[in-house]
C-alpha cells in the first residue's frame, strides 16, 4: 500500500498534520490532524509498506500488544482508504 503523491505532513502550531497539495488539492482540500502513531503510520505508508510491515513496525517502537497495534493499524487502515489516500 502506499499514499497518493500530492500528500504531505507536516507541524502547524504543534499539531502534526496531513495536507494536500497540487493535484490531490483538487480532490481533498482539507486537513487531517495524526497522533504520533499516526504519523509513523503515514510516513511509512507513504513509501509503500504492507499491513504486516506497519505491525511490526509499531510492535518494535511502541509497547502494545499484537492485538491492540492490529487493531489500530486496521483501524487506520480503513480511515486512510475510505478517504482515498491510497492507491
Amino acid at each position: 500500500m502506499k499514499i497518493k503523491d500530492g500528500f504531505v505532513v507536516c507541524e502547524v502550531s504543534g499539531r502534526i498534520v496531513v495536507i494536500a497539495t497540487g493535484e490531490a488539492s483538487k480532490e481533498f482540500n482539507g486537513v487531517v490532524a495524526l497522533n504520533e502513531t499516526g504519523k509513523f503510520m503515514w510516513e511509512r505508508l507513504q513509501k509503500g509498506c504492507t499491513r504486516e510491515e506497519l505491525v511490526s513496525g509499531l510492535l518494535e517502537n511502541y509497547e502494545a500488544t499484537e492485538e491492540v497495534v492490529a487493531k489500530d493499524v486496521d483501524k487506520f487502515l480503513k480511515i486512510v482508504q475510505d478517504a482515498g489516500f491510497i492507491e
